[in-house]
């Protein structure tokens, strides 16, 4: 009888799954339209006295976008007023949509990768999943370890596409 051999597990190739930088807490919008006067303009006696009002408590632990999607022109001391009732509660406050700072939060994650352990290795950055990842992924993982991996490859370990090779 033939011994199967599983020469993937044996080639030493290290799989990175980008889903994996993805945040762990979740992403929550903070919209700031509902606060303007007929969706056109912030007033700052209104949007002061409603700030109370508002159930800060359910951004406990999330990482909040703060954002506005209405078209008007938002003064720079409103999204501090939200930033400083947000900070109390929020695990992170950020300006912009959910997907930049879900974005953003990836992208930190992967320059927070401690490449020592990638050190002439070879790498394959997993291609699909079942979970969307944005495509800045890839551009930041293949950035980031191109200068100490031996091999950089996507796809599936049984099946890559070659990126990079040390020469």
């Amino acid at each position: 009888m033939e011994t199967i051999v599983n020469k993937v597990a044996e080639s030493g190739i290290i799989t990175l799954d980008p889903a994996e930088f993805l945040p762990k807490q979740e992403v929550v919008s903070f919209d700031l339209k509902p606060f303007l006067f007929r969706e056109m303009i912030l007033r700052e006696k209104d949007y002061r006295a409603a700030l109370p009002q508002h159930d800060w408590q359910q951004y406990t632990g999330k990482h909040v976008a703060v954002y506005c999607s209405a078209d008007a022109i938002i003064p720079a001391w409103a999204w501090m007023l939200a930033a400083v009732n947000l900070k109390p509660f929020a695990a992170s406050v950020f300006f912009g949509t959910e997907e930049e700072l879900i974005r953003h939060l990836m992208l930190a994650s992967i320059a927070a990768i401690p490449i020592d352990e990638y050190t002439d290795k070879r790498v394959v950055i997993k291609g699909c999943g079942d979970v969307p990842v944005p495509d800045a992924a890839y551009l930041a993982l293949t950035s980031h370890l191109q200068p100490v991996v031996k091999s950089l490859m996507y796809g599936e370990p049984c099946s890559t596409v070659p990126v990079y090779k040390k020469r």
